[in-house]
């Protein structure tokens, strides 16, 4: 099955009100885990608030990927999905520009966890050394689970984007060099 039977298998999980209804069921079964089913109403109001936000907040993200990456936001998720999978190449040379620029952008979002671990050195150095400790700490979970969860994506992205660019000899699509256009996404990694 091709790249656009793929696209439509996969559709109805990338609507919004999927992603709200995920956030709800699982907000509320947190809530009623920790509280017990006393708390159902207060529950209820929680998950349906975080949803929202939730929701609202990957929608946006979402459409801010489109924008920059010159795309449409339903096609950020299979974009996404294809880079996972280490699926095949778009054909498309616009398509393929953008899926470069996705996985760009998803690098460097990447390097931005760096932050958190920089965060507890202002303030060590400001004397709050509790505040420093605990952002310390938080900093070293958060990392860890992103090494620990994104360990895979990262690789599938490198090499969808070597693919692509035919970086590390592996060859180019459409030359010797690489896909003709994508050299002006942002230059050579």
């Amino acid at each position: 099955m091709g790249a656009k039977g793929q696209a439509q298998k996969g559709r109805w999980r990338d609507q919004w009100w999927v992603i709200g209804l995920l956030v709800l069921v699982i907000g509320v079964a947190v809530r009623l885990g920790f509280r017990g089913w006393s708390a159902w109403p207060e529950a209820l109001v929680g998950g349906v608030f975080y949803a929202g936000f939730l929701t609202w907040f990957l929608m946006r993200r979402r459409r801010q990927d489109a924008k920059a990456v010159g795309t449409e936001p339903d096609r950020v998720p299979e974009l996404e999905r294809r880079i996972a999978k280490n699926g095949e190449l778009p054909d498309d040379p616009a398509e393929q520009e953008a899926m470069v620029r996705l996985i760009r952008r998803r690098e460097e979002k990447l390097r931005l966890g760096v932050i958190f671990l920089g965060m507890p050195l202002l303030w060590f150095t400001s004397g709050d050394v509790p505040a420093g400790l605990w952002t310390l700490g938080f900093g070293v979970a958060f990392m860890s689970w992103m090494i620990w969860f994104n360990r895979r994506f990262v690789r599938r992205m490198v090499a969808m984007r070597q693919r692509i660019e035919g970086v590390g000899g592996v060859g180019g699509v459409g030359g010797v060099g690489g896909v003709g256009g994508i050299e002006g996404v942002g230059g050579r990694a």
